[in-house]
């Protein structure tokens, strides 16, 4: 994860991060469609751990999720689109609630996602605070750990969150679920600023990545001028949803994520 935020630093641009959920619309559909997002320009792979009740998950997500496992993708799938997707070369990491980590057992998933290439796990619904078998499974294993703060987080939580984290810290623009959006939060600049000064006075340095609104590169450019990362699913997942076979969402995923890197490019 260092190493994919320090090349796009040292191109003068923030870093891509493209979301997709294993084993949507198929198991090797989302690889395939993975593997052409990071041969398009995105930097950092999130994959989806699907699940029953995504909470942070809008209807698009929702909807992406629920297909996948009425096609039957449980963690081993998840894990295999991981190291497929890894041998890329791309920075890849896991996007999960809690929940299923705890029924898997917290140290068989730190240990499987290293052993699949993994870098780390982005977890929506875990705060630092009540992570504690993750913090010390996370340090054994050396795996990035990912968590969230909100524009609502408070300064103390906000100082503690980005102590935990290892990676980047994901800044959630808007206070809602996730899905594409015709405008960018305005929430997001001064969260981003808020977040960096807290890291400065506490004696942290790492990326901060936007998620929650970006679908397209004006968008893209419009955040990369102010963050370290923009992430992008819902605008993936409905390039697939909306193509009326796998190839050709596929080749919707990769044009897409040409048109962000460029966006992430432009604005520096």
């Amino acid at each position: 994860m260092a190493e994919a935020f320090a090349k796009a630093t040292a191109e003068n641009r923030a870093a891509l991060v493209g979301y997709l959920p294993a084993g949507f619309p198929t198991q090797q559909g989302g690889i395939d469609a993975l593997t052409a997002m990071v041969g398009a320009g995105v930097d950092v792979v999130e994959v989806g751990l699907p699940y029953s009740d995504p909470v942070l998950d809008g209807p698009t997500i929702q909807q992406a999720a629920d297909r996948a496992l009425a096609g039957g993708t449980r963690i081993k799938d998840v894990l295999a689109t991981v190291e497929a997707v890894a041998a890329t070369g791309a920075a890849t990491v896991v996007m999960t609630y809690w929940n299923p980590v705890l029924r898997y057992g917290v140290e068989r998933f730190a240990a499987d996602l290293a052993a699949a290439g993994g870098a780390g796990l982005i977890t929506p619904d875990l705060t630092p605070d009540s992570g504690a078998d993750w913090l010390a499974a996370s340090d054994a294993r050396d795996l990035d750990r990912i968590f969230l703060v909100a524009p609502s987080s408070s300064p103390e939580r906000t100082a503690m969150t980005v102590k935990a984290c290892r990676g980047f810290v994901y800044a959630t623009a808007v206070m809602g679920v996730t899905g594409a959006r015709e405008q960018t939060s305005e929430a997001a600049p001064p969260l981003v600023a808020r977040i960096k000064t807290i890291m400065r006075e506490n004696g942290v340095e790492l990326p901060v990545g936007v998620g929650l609104g970006v679908s397209n590169g004006t968008q893209a450019a419009e955040v990369a001028s102010y963050a370290d990362g923009v992430i992008v699913g819902s605008a993936f997942v409905r390039r697939l949803l909306d193509a009326p076979d796998v190839a050709t969402g596929v080749a919707g995923c990769a044009e897409l994520a040409a048109d962000l890197a460029a966006g992430v490019r432009a604005r520096r």
